[in-house]
């Protein structure tokens, strides 16, 4: 009825076969599904930093005058504002990116550009997290010697409201500081092949 029946050896052969396929795949798997968690958490949390920063706004009246604090006065909230929008929207587009990447055959260079992609938003994204950072520490705290005062004990609510846009950022950064390490590590394994 059937031909001879298969030798051990045989067996045992392809199922360390398929063992080796399944082995490759799950890593390769656990990338894209880690890299498109990063990417999309990135994206979602510069698109509420974004929109926090833009509702950030408080107005208050000191000895009948009246003082109005908003994040277009800080070039730094600014710079934060603008590098979060650049985020944002590259996050979106390397997630596009990262779904061609997948195809079986993708190029080696293709992830040299996405650990340069992940580089170069991460350094823009710190420099833009240093830079409200610096900002929000003199409003929350002031400089004595400098004689800068302290304007968060009146405006608390705007400088609460940029607090948070601020952590929202840092967490882009990590998020982006996690992908180049990874895309790092993913280059170094296939570059060793």
């Amino acid at each position: 009825m059937s031909g001879p029946a298969p030798k051990v050896e045989d067996v045992q052969k392809s199922s360390d076969s398929f063992a080796v396929d399944l082995s490759s795949s799950r890593p390769q798997a656990s990338f894209f599904v880690a890299q498109s968690m990063l990417r999309a958490l990135a994206a979602a949390s510069t698109l509420v930093a974004l929109s926090v920063m833009v509702t950030s706004k408080q107005t208050v009246v000191i000895f009948g005058m009246r003082f109005e604090a908003h994040y277009n006065y800080s070039s730094a909230f600014r710079f934060l504002l603008g590098v979060d929008a650049v985020v944002c929207g590259f996050s979106l587009m390397s997630l596009v990116f990262l779904c061609c990447l997948r195809r079986p055959g993708s190029n080696f260079r293709h992830y040299f550009f996405l650990f340069l992609h992940d580089l170069v938003i991460m350094v823009l994204m710190i420099s833009g997290c240093s830079a409200a950072s610096a900002v929000g520490y003199v409003g929350r705290y002031g400089e004595e010697k400098m004689g800068w005062l302290a304007v968060c004990n009146r405006v608390a609510k705007f400088c609460n409201r940029t607090l948070v846009s601020v952590v929202l950022s840092y967490l882009a950064f990590f998020c982006y500081f996690a992908l180049s390490i990874t895309s790092a590590r993913k280059l170094a394994l296939l570059s060793a092949h």
